[in-house]
């Protein structure tokens, strides 16, 4: 009965060394690693065509680029489509149509976070154009 029954690895090897072991590079490291997350910042986008709509708009104004009205249920931060009215707060009636100028006492434009994923310098010496970067991983 001298003989183990298991002989699996590791099951009960107190006869191997176990300082001949290198350590695994988890063990190496000394606390959590930091993350590399790009920095975010808050925006307001046009309900209408999306453009970047610049801080501190008018929200009784359009959009420069599409002429969408600002002060409108789409553009609102109250605005949800599957609730009463179309929108979270308590309003008496439905206000239509949604993209339309209105007078709504709740409205809040809608802000969102997004992460700063493009460089921020404006000379990285790489083109923006899409063909351009295309075409130059085909030069030889």
């Amino acid at each position: 009965m001298s003989e183990r029954k298991y002989r699996q690895r590791g099951y009960m090897d107190s006869d191997r060394d176990r300082s001949e072991r290198r350590p695994s590079p988890k063990q190496e490291l000394f606390g959590p690693k930091t993350p590399q997350m790009p920095a975010a910042h808050t925006v307001s986008r046009c309900a209408g065509c999306g453009a970047l709509l610049p801080p501190g708009f008018d929200p009784w104004g359009r959009c420069a680029r599409c002429g969408f009205e600002l002060h409108s249920c789409k553009q609102c931060a109250y605005f949800e489509p599957s609730a009463r009215f179309e929108c979270s707060q308590p309003i008496p009636e439905r206000i239509m149509p949604k993209d339309a100028r209105n007078n709504c006492t709740f409205y809040a434009p809608r802000t969102t976070i997004e992460r700063q994923t493009s460089p921020t310098a404006p000379n990285t010496g790489r083109s923006n154009d899409p063909r351009a970067l295309f075409e130059s991983l085909f030069k030889k």
